[in-house]
């Protein structure tokens, strides 16, 4: 008779909350009481206001329990939970929950579900068929299937992936390259973090896939040196890839090659700026490159190279397996497939939400985010990680589309959605992006390097209520100045946190004197 599982992530979030000790309570009660258990250290559901998450399996279904802490555990077996005895902690099946079961999950299928360093549950679990399809294609094939589902840059940018690839398997090179950016350093995001800590064989697979597109042999996964947990678990995955052929120098008897590593970044924003992380991976400053040339051309040590984003190359294997036609019946307009959103901030229910592009914003904050943790009046959302704009109330109707969200002078970024209740003021958000870009600004370009100080100091001004009139067409002249100057995007997205700001909650821009008095 085999072992119940018990289900308890590993995820850093679930970790950060106790999991380990609930793990060691369970371990331990389960001895004491003669029951043989297997614990099974699975990444999470994204349901983060219910972490440490743990679930067992009841007649093929799996049941969940949470938040659980360590003193909840014996409570938890003398309620026989472990054969889905009631227990005051149970949020019932896990797949009928509102939360999940709205959900459309391509990328995010397994994670939470399987053992994230079992090559055997990852194939039970449709893993390895994208790789597999694709190895027998021939390159322009490949790029033909990223064409044809319309996937777009998931790192923000929203740029054609289809083009990408396009253009780095039909440049010369004796070498090419894909890098993955998991430089995840925006503030409300951390997908890039459950997939590589929860699915990491998904994203070596869409780099694989990626390598035999554009005839690329080596990939390097950049990695933020905040997220010791993917990490490890990535090192791992790699080994047990190449235990099982996806990687090496015969994949899967394709008779082509991909080598893999890992490469830990220095903590510095800006090499989430793709040329700025190609520098750092050269062993150099992170300091931003002037394009042309493009890295799809000039990349990695001069060579061709594919530059995405973890949730771009995790979307490949979905696509090979089912085709880009299937994919692109995803999503609405020019923005196709699925987006995983994540809700963090003043939120009642923050985590991980993927579906189609085209759902409203209203409905990820308040049916699935649960509105405000406060509980008092919602105010302003900011999408896109620090450097994104902010909206209010009145747009919440607006469906999650990169061209619909231009057009309202927003964008969808990463998918973060950062909530702020009514107490929220947006003067102080407006001056904390440019606090943000001085700070994180690598300095190479004067707009960026000196503006955003001069936009601090502006700030301070207008709060005084100094030269009120003259500095408020300062500030205006300061990002313009940004925008059109600017090497890159951190310099020339400064202002869309400060414009946005400005526009949409000019009350907040009065002098502190005056906001006083009037409250």
């Amino acid at each position: 008779m085999s072992k119940q599982r018990v289900y308890v992530p590993l995820d850093s979030a679930a970790v950060a909350l106790g999991a380990d000790d609930v793990v060691d309570a369970i371990l331990a009660e389960a001895h004491s009481r003669k029951v043989e258990i297997e614990i099974v250290r699975n990444g999470s559901r994204g349901m983060h206001w219910l972490e440490p998450f743990v679930e067992v399996e009841v007649d093929g279904k799996r049941l969940g329990f949470g938040p659980i802490e360590a003193a909840d555990v014996s409570s938890m077996f003398d309620a026989d939970f472990l054969n889905g005895g009631t227990h005051e902690k149970s949020v019932g099946f896990v797949d009928d929950h509102p939360f999940m079961a709205d959900q459309q999950r391509l990328t995010f299928a397994r994670c939470g579900q399987t053992d994230p360093l079992s090559f055997e549950d990852y194939i039970a679990n449709g893993g390895v068929e994208g790789a597999r399809k694709a190895s027998g294609k021939s390159q322009e094939e490949i790029v033909t299937e990223i064409k044809t589902s319309g996937l777009r840059g998931r790192g923000g940018a929203g740029f054609p992936a289809g083009i990408k690839w396009d253009t780095v398997q039909g440049a010369s090179g004796d070498q090419k390259y894909i890098v993955c950016n998991a430089d995840e350093g925006d503030s409300g995001t951390f997908a890039d973090r459950m997939i590589m800590e929860g699915d990491p064989l998904l994203l070596i697979e869409g780099m694989v896939i990626a390598g035999l597109g554009v005839g690329a042999t080596k990939g390097y996964i950049y990695l933020r040196s905040e997220y010791p947990i993917a990490g490890r678990i990535l090192n791992e995955a790699i080994e047990v890839a190449k235990a099982n052929n996806l990687l090496g120098d015969d994949v899967l008897g394709s008779g082509k090659a991909f080598e893999l590593s890992v490469f830990i970044g220095a903590g510095a924003y800006i090499c989430g700026e793709e040329t700025s992380l190609l520098e750092s991976l050269e062993g150099k400053r992170g300091l931003v490159r002037a394009k042309p040339p493009l890295p799809a051309l000039e990349g990695l040590f001069g060579k061709p190279t594919l530059v995405h984003n973890v949730l771009s190359l995790c979307a490949v294997p979905w696509i090979l397996a089912n085709g880009g036609d299937a994919y692109a019946q995803y999503g609405q307009g020019r923005s196709k497939g699925t987006l995983a959103f994540q809700f963090a901030g003043n939120i009642k229910q923050g985590g991980l939400f993927e579906t189609a592009f085209g759902v409203k914003l209203g409905d990820l904050i308040n049916k699935y985010g649960g509105g405000t943790r406060s509980g008092r009046a919602f105010k302003a959302v900011q999408i896109g990680g620090p450097l994104g704009a902010y909206l209010p109330e009145a747009m919440l109707e607006l469906p999650m589309d990169y061209e619909v969200m231009a057009q309202n002078g927003a964008g969808v970024g990463h998918g973060g959605i950062v909530v702020f209740d009514d107490t929220a003021d947006l003067m102080a958000q407006a001056r904390y992006a440019f606090e943000f870009c001085a700070e994180e600004s690598c300095g190479k370009c004067t707009p960026c390097r000196v503006g955003a100080v001069r936009g601090e100091e502006v700030i301070d001004k207008l709060a005084a209520g100094t030269n009120y009139d003259e500095n408020m067409v300062l500030l205006e002249d300061l990002c313009e100045l940004m925008v059109d100057g600017s090497l890159c995007a951190m310099g020339g997205m400064t202002p869309i946190p400060v414009t946005s700001a400005l526009k949409h909650f000019p009350d907040d821009f009065a002098p502190r004197h005056v906001r006083e008095a009037a409250e």
